[in-house]
């Protein structure tokens, strides 16, 4: 296949030809589920059209070329939040949610990602990534949690076009507490 790849890029919002940076190494990360509850049709979406981003990536750059990476959250607080309301393990929770979210894909006919990571997995990367933010002042510490610091990003909503005092805080969790005021 030798036509163009064109993609909209977020910054910007314009349509571009995608080039790769290597083309014998494409990678895609991709936000995967947090697998506190079962999956549902709005999660169909995302999957749908990076499963179709990768088959069009294979297809014309090659197998072998292309390395998709789906990560799964199966720690969080809505994880802890529902395994105390079912009262069972977190990890029994987990599990039978995550398998229900295979089983979708499967039903989906979805490629299976290169490799699905899972946070449980990677925890120490994690902290000592955090530790680096905190070291330079991007990330701080409040009542044993650790926040990024927007304001210290000053890139921070370049991506999806949105200044951060647009932002409306809570909009999607809860704002803690603990955290310092824009």
């Amino acid at each position: 296949m030798n036509k163009d790849i064109f993609l909209t890029n977020s910054y910007g919002g314009k349509k571009e030809k995608f080039l790769p940076i290597d083309e014998n190494n494409i990678k895609m990360y991709v936000c995967g589920p947090t697998v506190y509850d079962d999956p549902h049709i709005g999660n169909a979406r995302p999957l749908v059209v990076f499963d179709l981003l990768f088959k069009v990536l294979k297809c014309k750059y090659g197998n072998d070329k292309v390395t998709y990476v789906r990560n799964i959250t199966d720690i969080d607080d809505k994880i802890i939040q529902s395994a105390k309301d079912k009262k069972i393990p977190i990890k029994d929770l987990t599990t039978k949610i995550n398998n229900n979210f295979q089983e979708d894909c499967n039903y989906l006919i979805c490629e299976k990602p290169s490799f699905q990571p899972k946070a449980t997995e990677n925890i120490k990367e994690m902290i000592e990534m955090i530790s680096i933010l905190v070291e330079k002042g991007f990330a701080y510490e409040s009542m044993n949690h650790i926040y990024f610091e927007v304001n210290k990003f000053k890139d921070y909503g370049k991506l999806s076009n949105k200044k951060i005092d647009d932002l409306i805080s809570g909009s999607r969790v809860e704002v803690s507490s603990n955290k310092k005021k824009c």
